[in-house]
């Protein structure tokens, strides 16, 4: 060990990165990064060599080339001329469609389930452990297949409604639930919608204020405001206010049987109400379990020390648990959301066309380009998952314990 580390003015020197415990880290990191950089510098030349001598070469020039091939759900405006680049954003939007209702939809019903695993009704932490135990330890695949074959073999066909002999009926007049998917109304937007909309969105923005108020009032002068009925006028008299006074400005079109299918309103393909719920009740096993952890890592102090002042049970654990809790459960909960986003990828497997199916499968086959499709995929899940992480990690930061 060098004596120039036990001497604060002491003049640097080199043989202090490999002698002084101050720089021997950076030197050992600086010097593995060097190394890295050097080997995917050597397999980068090496692959575009080994292209070049079989006569190929890295274009993404196919991108601007048509499809040709036609895609059964979108969320943009997409034909079979549209461009292999088209293609590929209607790939993402649905994958990103999936992914988000289904990470809501998981982290619901998981945390329902793990709360529910800790009950002290027997009949119902045994089902709910049944639950769990069935779903965590059968591939996500076959929960796809068997979901899917549900919804085909169950629910019935859109014949079934028609007629005097009709063995179905949609529910309130508005929605349809058959075997080919499931139909909504859908909003019409007429002259001044956007005021509706905007009110709307400034009303959540009030709800979050309101309930951030209440926690400061709680925290502060020990007043519980109540926050459900309050947090709903909050959201939704406004915006029903302004319905009005701008004369209804958004209607509804409700699908209506036509011939041998429905016509109208939005529609939902089986393929992606299988996946999605498949990946959300998945998923949400998995999460049960993280909330049930992060519960019991709650000491049980602190509910008996929240009974003693006559708080009820629910309000212990929105108080007093789960804000303890989630320090123990985000950081797990991160993972399911980035497994819910990869597992995914599976939905060929019903014929759903996300990113996968797309330019990982038709635009692959149809253009060669296996190398370029394949590194736009590992971007686009490199991307996505790293987004996810980043917000959960800023929400985590947000929520822990300050410490005074």
């Amino acid at each position: 060990m060098s004596i120039a580390q036990d001497e604060p003015g002491a003049q640097f020197r080199l043989s202090m990165l490999l002698n002084d415990t101050r720089y021997r880290g950076y030197t050992f990191q600086a010097v593995a990064l060097l190394a890295l950089i050097a080997f995917m510098a050597y397999l980068g030349v090496n692959l575009v060599q080994n292209l070049a001598a079989a006569g190929l070469n890295i274009s993404y020039q196919f991108l601007g080339e048509p499809a040709g091939y036609d895609i059964n759900q979108r969320l943009v405006e997409y034909t079979s001329q549209s461009t292999h680049w088209r293609a590929a954003v209607v790939g993402v939007l649905n994958t990103l469609l999936v992914a988000f209702v289904g990470c809501f939809l998981a982290t619901v019903i998981g945390v329902f389930v793990g709360i529910l695993r800790l009950s002290k009704n027997w009949l119902i932490r045994q089902l709910t452990s049944v639950y769990v135990e069935i779903f965590r330890n059968v591939p996500v695949l076959i929960w796809i297949l068997i979901v899917m074959q549900i919804f085909i073999v169950v629910l019935p066909q859109p014949r079934d409604f028609k007629g005097a002999n009709a063995s179905a009926s949609m529910w309130f007049d508005a929605f349809a639930f058959t075997g080919r998917g499931f139909y909504t109304p859908k909003p019409i937007w007429m002259d001044g919608s956007w005021v509706v909309v905007a009110v709307f969105l400034a009303s959540i923005l009030g709800v979050f204020a309101f309930r951030q108020y209440a926690k400061t009032r709680l925290y502060r002068d020990g007043v519980m405001l109540e926050r459900f009925w309050t947090s709903l006028g909050i959201l939704f008299v406004p915006c029903l206010v302004v319905y009005f006074i701008m004369g209804q400005p958004i209607g509804l079109d409700y699908p209506a049987l036509k011939g041998f299918n429905f016509k109208g309103g939005v529609y939902m393909r089986n393929s992606f109400i299988a996946l999605t719920f498949a990946l959300s009740i998945y998923t949400a096993a998995f999460i049960a379990e993280n909330v049930r952890a992060g519960i019991l890592a709650v000491s049980k102090g602190q509910t008996e020390a929240a009974a003693s002042l006559g708080l009820r049970p629910n309000r212990i654990m929105n108080l007093v648990i789960l804000p303890q809790a989630l320090r123990v459960i985000i950081p797990p909960l991160i993972s399911q959301y980035l497994n819910l986003t990869k597992n995914s990828s599976l939905a060929i497997a019903v014929g759903y066309m996300d990113l996968t199916g797309t330019l990982g499968g038709i635009t692959l086959n149809q253009t060669g380009r296996a190398i370029e499709t394949v590194l736009l995929l590992m971007l686009f899940y490199l991307t996505i998952s790293l987004s996810i992480s980043f917000i959960m990690n800023i929400y985590n930061n947000a929520v822990k314990l300050k410490e005074r």
